[in-house]
């Protein structure tokens, strides 16, 4: 069986070894092992790699590609056309789904109350209508923090949106993620098979350990739990990962904030057996 972990070109100082000729993420050291030992070959090309032939491979897993969300379009497409030519995971409507955080729009769970910024102009009436203080804002498509800002100033975030352009979430901001940090349920061929907690670095709020930020196992409570069940149950098709993150607000209580399903990491050094189980489902 011929297995490819879609990748992105430069993976810094996450890449290692070489499957398949090119670098690959550490993290994803565990889900190779498994394949290898279930007679998989596994290769690690490059999302945006021209020279692939996506048909040549029997199952395509989306891991690595960091780099989609300054290329949105154009990796939408490539997923509809390897989901054409063989076995995608996740399949690419879901992908196409995904890649934009307007689908948080269509899950019926509790989340921070969003407003939807298209332009400068909408940040400050949106703040006053609230009344928040200290408020968040996140670009729709996005990844790992990048062009995201916590501020108080109207002003900062006025000039925020104007000098990266695009469509952003405005939220308010969610001070429980300096101590109770941010919480992920992650999901295998639909079953939890473990949660994290991640923490930023003292005075940030970036739970990515690109920032300093660490993490550890967790144990949900049954909000949490209900809290990924209805998030799962409301996906337009089944998966076969998934992370599920939320925030606690201020009363406690869990508010979704991102369901990943493109290239999260999957913290498979705090659950043991996912990797495997992962694995089991690629190999089909």
């Amino acid at each position: 069986m011929q297995v490819a972990l879609a990748g992105c070109r430069k993976l810094g100082n996450w890449g290692i070894g070489g499957a398949g000729g090119r670098p690959w993420d550490r993290a994803d050291k565990p889900p190779v092992e498994g394949l290898r030992a279930r007679g998989a070959t596994v290769s690690t090309p490059a999302w945006d790699d021209p020279g692939v032939d996506w048909a040549s491979f029997d199952t395509v897993l989306i891991r690595a590609t960091w780099d989609y969300h300054h290329h949105r379009d154009a990796f939408v497409a490539w997923a509809e056309r390897v989901g054409a030519a063989t076995r995608l995971l996740n399949p690419a409507p879901i992908i196409a789904w995904n890649t934009v955080k307007t689908y948080l729009r269509d899950l019926p769970v509790p989340q921070p109350e969003t407003v939807w910024i298209e332009r400068a102009e909408e940040v400050r009436p949106a703040l006053a209508e609230r009344g928040w203080g200290t408020a968040f804002l996140k670009p729709i498509v996005g990844a790992t923090a990048e062009g995201t800002l916590r501020f108080d100033d109207a002003s900062v975030a006025e000039d925020h949106v104007r000098r990266l352009g695009g469509h952003f979430l405005l939220q308010p901001y969610l001070a429980t993620v300096g101590d109770v940090g941010e919480r992920s349920a992650i999901v295998i061929g639909g079953e939890v098979t473990h949660a994290v907690r991640k923490l930023p670095v003292p005075g940030d709020y970036r739970v990515q350990d690109d920032y300093g930020a660490t993490d550890e196992p967790a144990t949900l409570t049954e909000a949490e739990l209900e809290l990924v069940a209805a998030t799962m149950r409301a996906l337009p098709e089944p998966v076969a990962y998934a992370r599920v993150d939320w925030l606690t607000d201020d009363e406690g209580q869990p508010r979704l904030i991102e369901l990943e399903l493109v290239e999260p990491c999957l913290f498979f050094r705090h659950g043991p057996g996912a990797a495997e189980r992962l694995a089991d489902i690629v190999r089909g």
